[in-house]
């Protein structure tokens, strides 16, 4: 049973949700825009802002869903761990996709929601500040999984969700790898936070 589970997760991490999206509701293709990732934020380049978060909302889902299922069936925390790990790699590297996918910060994001959601809160205002000072998305990303291991020991003390953390950060920090050359280099791109003033 549980190596089907974990084989479910792999296949629904492997759903392109993002790419999904943008043929089903524009004409564009992620895949040759921008950074031609079928994340969130390349989404937001190459649909707008509303199919983005659909986007962020969905990849997510593929990290909740099975660690949510898995921890409610009872299953030990290795296996809830490997079925975190299979739908995060389902999402970097899914079979619909010849194994060409995302680099994993929304299924993580939706993996820890379930595991703890005070680690995941505690995590966002890191990312927010990060984000607020610098405007780079990926350094919020990247600062955000390394810290998430530390918040996973001291608000779960559990070894094994840690150790699941730190494999799942350091393939976020290998897909990110062209993104950290450019933060070396200063040529990270920014985004834009604007404020309204008035009506």
């Amino acid at each position: 049973m549980e190596v089907l589970f974990v084989l479910f997760s792999y296949l629904l991490g492997s759903i392109p949700t993002g790419l999904l999206l943008t043929k089903a509701f524009s004409k564009q293709d992620p895949r040759r825009i921008g950074s031609q990732n079928i994340g969130a934020t390349n989404i937001y380049r190459a649909a707008g802002k509303a199919l983005a978060l659909m986007t962020l909302a969905g990849d997510s889902l593929k990290g909740f869903i099975p660690v949510s299922l898995a921890m409610a069936s009872h299953l030990s925390e290795l296996w809830v761990s490997l079925a975190a790990i299979a739908a995060f790699l389902g999402h970097l590297y899914p079979v619909f996709l010849s194994f060409k996918g995302g680099k994993g910060v929304a299924t993580a994001l939706g993996i820890f929601i379930a595991i703890s959601p005070l680690a995941v809160l505690i995590d966002f205002f890191l990312f927010a500040g990060v984000l607020a000072t610098w405007r780079i998305v990926s350094l919020g990303s990247l600062s955000a999984a390394s810290f998430m291991p530390i918040l996973l020991w001291m608000l779960t003390g559990s070894t094994t969700y840690v150790m699941m953390s730190i494999c799942i950060g350091v393939l976020i920090f290998y897909r990110h790898r062209a993104n950290i050359q450019r933060l070396i280099a200063g040529q990270e791109n920014r985004i834009e936070l604007r404020l309204r003033k008035g009506s």
